[in-house]
This record gives structure tokens, sequence and C-alpha cells, in this order.
């Protein structure tokens, strides 16, 4: 299986969708949820296997949220989300809900299809813009719950990046193990597109798409890559920019993020 490699900051790092069979996500009391996997097609023979970040709103639609490399159209990817192939607008995505059912969505946007469609060519741009939104069929929204499991929240956006040793969480359940990761922020990067996150453990294979909370519950990012370094950490996008390309440049209308209807905690 290959991955998306590159360097972020100076440093290599790969993009951490798995391409492979998915496993099943943590139980919730509600079906589909920040958290749950995401599958796209790949080609005939293999699937990309994701993690859902937070819920969005749009002109009479439902979105999930992950990063647009989960829909890439190659097995190997390499630097650039303005050039490696993509699947196409339409494409269909099946989600796993948390209660072991299947529900339907189907790819609305991607930043590497806009990037491309637009000769984008801001370098920054082209490596840390990796945001997509799956719109959830119609039958399947009264299933979801845009809360984040664990922690609550979303309460909002986060608009300022992250400064060094901000505290940093995220639900990332798909791989067992630790499933409510926290740690801090390493600082942002990228023309401010981009963030490094330290925790224990890092997203891993799969985690890809993750949504990552600031210390007072404000989303801040997707999950993007993991550092080959040594350093263990990973380079997650920067949300409130991506929304902003998306929604200046994606053809979808406005789209908002959907606050958590549970409070937003910290754990011990």
């Amino acid at each position: 299986m290959g991955f998306r490699r590159f360097a972020v900051l100076g440093l290599a790092v790969v993009a951490i969708a798995l391409v492979g069979s998915p496993a099943h996500a943590a139980p919730s009391a509600a079906a589909i949820t920040p958290g749950v996997r995401m599958i796209s097609p790949v080609d005939q023979r293999v699937t990309s296997s994701c993690t859902a970040a937070f819920v969005f709103a749009g002109d009479d639609a439902t979105y999930l949220g992950y990063a647009a490399h989960c829909a890439g159209a190659s097995e190997s990817m390499g630097l650039s989300g303005c050039a490696e192939p993509t699947l196409p607008l339409g494409t269909d995505v099946t989600i796993l809900a948390n209660d072991g059912s299947r529900a339907s969505g189907r790819l609305a946007y991607t930043s590497w299809g806009t990037m491309q469609e637009r000769g984008e060519s801001d370098p920054a741009r082209c490596m840390y813009n990796d945001f997509a939104l799956v719109e959830v069929d119609p039958a399947d929204v009264a299933r979801v719950d845009p809360t984040v499991p664990v922690f609550g929240g979303p309460v909002g956006l986060d608009t300022d990046g992250t400064a060094f040793g901000e505290r940093v969480v995220s639900y990332q359940p798909q791989n067992g193990g630790t499933s409510a990761k926290q740690g801090r922020s390493l600082g942002t990067g990228g023309d401010g597109l981009a963030h490094r996150v330290e925790t224990r453990p890092p997203g891993r294979p799969g985690d890809s798409g993750s949504g990552y909370l600031d210390g007072e519950g404000r989303a801040f990012g997707v999950l993007s890559t993991l550092f080959t370094d040594g350093s263990a950490t990973n380079g997650v996008t920067d949300l409130a920019h991506a929304l902003d390309y998306a929604n200046t440049y994606g053809g979808i209308g406005h789209v908002a993020l959907v606050p958590g209807r549970e409070p937003f905690r910290l754990r011990d």
C-alpha cells in the first residue's frame, strides 16, 4: 500500500489514510458522529479507510468532513494536492455508523479537485489544504449527532490558530487502544494553513480526517499527516482556512461547522 509522502515544515511526513479493510467504530449512543469510519474507493480493487472530523451544515444538506487525500484516486500519493489524482464529485462514500450499520454519502467537495480546477499555484496552499466534505444521504441525516464523543463540543470554530504548548484533543477510535487523545500544539506553520501536534499515541494510518479541538473545545483542524522524523507527531490542516477556501471556491454554497449538543469537557 502507498501513502502520500512530502515535507512539512522542513521535515518528512506521511499522509495517514489507511488503504484496506475497515475496523469497527467505537460504540456511541448516536449512530453517526465525529469519529465514524469513512470508506472511499481508490480503484476497483482498493478502498481508502479514514475517520470523520466534524459535522457541517449547508443549504439543505448535512456533511461529514475528512481529509481530501482520503478521496485521492491513487494508492501512491505524492507531494501536492494541486497535482495528485482525486476522485470525482458524486463518488459514493460508505459511512460505517457506530451501531454497526452502514449509511450512504457522496463526495460533495474536495480541496484537491477544486485547487486543480482553479489552477492553484500557491505552494503552501497546495501542500496543506487537505479537506473534503461528504454529503450524508437525506435518509440518514436524522441519525447524525454533531457532538464529539468523550469530549463533547465542538463549541465553535477556532480562527486564530494554535500557539506552542496549547492543549489539543482528538477523538480517534478506529485503531483500538486509546481513542481519546490529548496533547499539545507545537505551533502553526505553512502561512497559517497547518498545525503540528503532539499526542500520545499519535494519529496513525486510518485516523486521517480526524478532527482536533483546542483546550476550549473549538474545532481547529483535520488530521492530514504523520511526521516520519522520529518525533511521532502529526500535521493538521487548519480548519478555518480550509473551510473558507471551500466556501469561496467550492461551488456548494455556504457551509458551516455544526456545534455539538453536549458541552465540551477535558478529561483528567
